[in-house]
């Protein structure tokens, strides 16, 4: 049971401040604590308090459990921390950025995250990314993309033809380090579709001069970078129509005020044969979506986009989402 870093804590508080509140991460110690003689219901409720008498016995616990308590509690009270878990997760940081090595310019937030926080899938918390001082962070995702014929990639002085890149690798990955450092495209993008799932993204045409983008779910950060470097191109989103799909619309929409969503109204022909029964939550928020959306809500039906990708329709779908001042072509 004193494995765990928290039991050890609450033994160490329960001597150091004489009290002990119960909390949610160290639940066991607390019960195990108030079936003892050690300690008696203290005067606010979910506290227990030591017992005088029982000091010594809660000392010989602290020193076969945890031998080096008194150096860790003497390490908290020169840090002005409570032996608490906040405390200690404080003082670990804390003993973390002293011993933090020297680190190159730009890093991963994993990397970042392992230098100064417990795990490298821990928060990085403002207090941990302030130790890494002028550090870049990245989260070096990448946008997968599908572009129009003709474009060229530039960076700095070095250039590559994207028809050359799609000929040997069949598409193009866009990193995040690169546009941080300046990418862009020398070419006419009339317009981009940000497709939610990896299928539908490979399968479906790619008319014109648009320039397809496989959005995974959440996974937005690069995407936005590389919708930055383009400028003022239209962007149409294309999801499943399920409630994931509404809210991956709407976390997209936060960030692209002006973003349509493709859902063409021929897409309701699908629904005898392809829609699924599944539950929509009742407080989803249906505002702005289009209306084959909110008549699947009531209906209690989901569609998935891979079977629209087939449709010879789809083409003249996208170009009809576009803003009608920019030509289709």
């Amino acid at each position: 049971m004193w494995d765990r870093i928290e039991d050890r804590l609450a033994l160490l508080e329960l001597l150091t401040s004489g009290c002990i509140k119960r909390r949610a991460g160290q639940a066991n110690a607390y019960a195990w604590l108030s079936e003892l003689s050690w300690t008696r219901a203290g005067g606010r409720r979910d506290e227990l308090t030591l017992v005088p008498q029982k000091r010594i016995e809660l000392v010989a616990l602290l020193d076969r459990v945890w031998p080096s308590w008194q150096a860790e509690q003497l390490a908290l009270l020169v840090a002005g921390e409570p032996p608490t878990p906040p405390g200690w997760a404080r003082l670990s940081d804390q003993r973390r950025a002293e011993a933090l090595p020297d680190l190159p310019e730009r890093v991963n937030r994993r990397t970042a995250a392992a230098a100064t926080a417990p795990s490298a899938k821990a928060m990085l918390t403002g207090a941990r990314r302030h130790v890494l001082g002028d550090v870049e962070v990245t989260d070096d995702g990448v946008a997968r993309l599908r572009p129009p014929p003709g474009l060229v990639a530039c960076r700095g002085a070095r250039s590559v033809d994207l028809d050359d890149v799609l000929g040997v690798l069949d598409e193009v990955g866009v990193s995040d380090r690169a546009l941080r450092d300046g990418l862009r495209f020398e070419g006419n993008v009339e317009a981009v579709l940000l497709v939610e799932n990896l299928g539908a993204w490979r399968d479906m045409p790619r008319p014109g001069r648009w320039m397809l983008v496989h959005v995974p779910g959440w996974n937005t950060t690069t995407v936005r970078q590389l919708l930055a470097m383009l400028g003022e191109v239209p962007v149409v989103h294309f999801g499943d129509l399920d409630p994931n799909g509404v809210r991956i619309f709407q976390h997209l929409r936060e960030h692209l005020p002006m973003l349509r969503w493709l859902v063409p109204a021929w897409w309701a022909e699908f629904v005898p044969l392809h829609a699924h029964e599944r539950h929509w939550p009742d407080d989803l928020d249906l505002s702005g979506v289009p209306a084959l959306v909110r008549d699947l809500a009531a209906s209690r039906q989901w569609l998935e986009q891979e079977r629209v990708v087939l449709d010879p329709r789809l083409p003249e779908a996208m170009a009809a989402a576009l803003p009608k001042i920019v030509p289709s072509r």
